[in-house]
């Protein structure tokens, strides 16, 4: 059965940041993930975590000037000493926080986003990683949700992958992401499961809950789970009518959220 990790920056937004931790796990998960976490620092959040016992599954290295429309910089050219900083930021907050998987964002294309700039920045950042104990991912996200990321289609992360050659590179794989994009999501996690550190979860089209919608998402666990995939199942998803009130999808689907 997957492990699910709930996103505390789209779950349990009805309370403030810091309290949707023990909401989370008052809810029956045993592990979380977020965006950003450099509004807080370490100390306050591990606080949660140990409070709460939660496990941290993933979060982002710092993307830019998210409220001015940035969304990342890892393939943006002339950015690359800020690119850096990023990186060393976001493991010290991933060594207090007990993280093993920092998502580096590439940036827009309209920003000047491009393949060779990423590609060197990844490299950098996973031999820094490595040295930690922890795995950079890279997600293609879809245009429609996000026009002009640079990375898109799943098998241009595979190619990025293969060209950095870092062991600590891994995909992140959202499936509504690449529903919406390509479809065949079936397809998908088998033929990249071996690239695969981290799943995301959301229902096409409205990215609501995964119980209903364009992805029959029981088929999707069973296929992850044949795979041998041991990591978490991001819930990044955008509650139809409040987080708890949607929950109930977890035992329709005939998972347990922790």
């Amino acid at each position: 059965m997957p492990r699910f990790a709930a996103n505390l920056s789209f779950l349990f937004t009805e309370h403030d940041f810091l309290d949707r931790f023990e909401a989370a796990a008052h809810a029956g998960f045993r592990a979380v993930e977020f965006l950003f976490p450099y509004a807080h620092e370490p100390a306050e959040i591990r606080a949660r975590l140990v409070a709460n016992d939660l496990e941290l599954a993933l979060f982002n290295l710092p993307p830019g000037h998210w409220d001015k429309g940035e969304r990342g910089y890892a393939g943006v050219p002339g950015r690359e000493d800020e690119f850096a900083y990023a990186v060393d930021l976001a493991l010290r907050y991933a060594d207090s926080l007990g993280c093993r998987r920092l998502h580096a964002m590439a940036g827009l294309t309209s920003h000047g986003a491009c393949r060779e700039t990423y590609v060197e920045n990844l490299r950098l950042a996973a031999a820094w990683a490595a040295d930690e104990g922890v795995t950079i991912q890279i997600e293609p996200i879809n245009g429609r949700d996000m026009p002009g990321y640079l990375l898109s289609r799943t098998a241009d992360a595979r190619d990025v992958i293969a060209e950095v050659a870092a062991p600590n590179l891994a995909l992140q794989l959202d499936l509504y992401h690449r529903h919406i994009e390509e479809g065949g999501v079936v397809a998908a996690i088998a033929e990249f499961a071996p690239l695969i550190g981290h799943y995301q979860i959301a229902s096409p089209p409205d990215r609501g809950e995964p119980d209903w919608g364009d992805v029959n998402f029981a088929e999707a666990f069973q296929l992850i789970d044949a795979s041998g995939f041991h990591g978490y199942v991001g819930c990044e998803y955008k509650p139809r009518a409040g987080t708890f009130a949607g929950l109930g999808w977890a035992e329709r689907l005939g998972v347990s959220l922790g």
